[in-house]
């Protein structure tokens, strides 16, 4: 069995924008190992949220193979990569995007019950992955009732909790001040780490990438 549980192999993604081919990925290969945890770094406009939407599965207009704990992904149905998505990927992004009608409880709940759970289950599971990090006492509030921290912290949660195989993070400390999120940096990777499961996480911030098993850079389409 492979100990890899991502790789990406020559991928190309390119856009046609004002009448012009834009040509973002270029080739881009990468691996990376179960229980691994990969920063990827780049600047600003060079591909790193196109990479990631394409190991997860969410762009499916490439040349190339992603492969998700040994299965090919490139030519299976919506549906099978959706269930993928579902079961073995774990998003977050820079902004929450929580449900604002739903409390922070609740936020955490729905991924599992469209996942199959029971709802005492879920609920229960919920509130344990909250405590975790923090945000025990903060169940019954809803995002605007919420820091800037607090909220992350209820996405990271929701990203964890169906315990994904891999989770792709993009800048996802990006929208907070420095001392919030080096905080909520520190709670992603412990429970990343505690959980076993591998993160390929984007980020600008230097410092952060310096916490990371490993450091890839995107530049002019590759990966290096």
């Amino acid at each position: 069995m492979s100990k890899n549980i991502l790789e990406l192999q020559d991928i190309h993604r390119h856009f046609i924008q004002g009448g012009k081919d834009l040509h973002i990925l270029k080739g881009a290969n990468f691996t990376m190992k179960k229980a691994e945890v990969v920063t990827l770094v780049g600047a600003s406009g060079s591909g790193k949220s196109t990479l990631l939407q394409i190991a997860g599965l969410l762009d499916g207009e490439i040349s190339g193979e992603v492969i998700i704990d040994g299965q090919a992904c490139g030519k299976l149905s919506d549906n099978r990569r959706t269930r993928i998505r579902r079961h073995d990927v774990g998003f977050i992004y820079q902004f929450h995007h929580l449900l604002p009608e739903f409390t922070a409880l609740e936020n955490v709940v729905l991924p599992q019950i469209i996942a199959g759970k029971s709802g005492g289950r879920a609920r229960q599971q919920a509130r344990d992955m909250l405590e975790k990090l923090g945000m025990g006492h903060r169940l019954s509030h809803r995002p605007s009732e919420l820091s800037g921290g607090e909220q992350q912290r209820v996405a990271i949660a929701r990203a964890l909790i169906n315990k994904p195989k891999i989770l792709l993070a993009d800048e996802p400390t990006g929208n907070l001040d420095e001392a919030t999120g080096n905080g909520v940096m520190n709670e992603l990777l412990r429970l990343s780490r505690e959980e076993g499961i591998s993160a390929l996480i984007a980020t600008h911030n230097q410092e952060l990438a310096k916490k990371m098993d490993r450091c890839i850079t995107l530049h002019n389409g590759v990966l290096g």
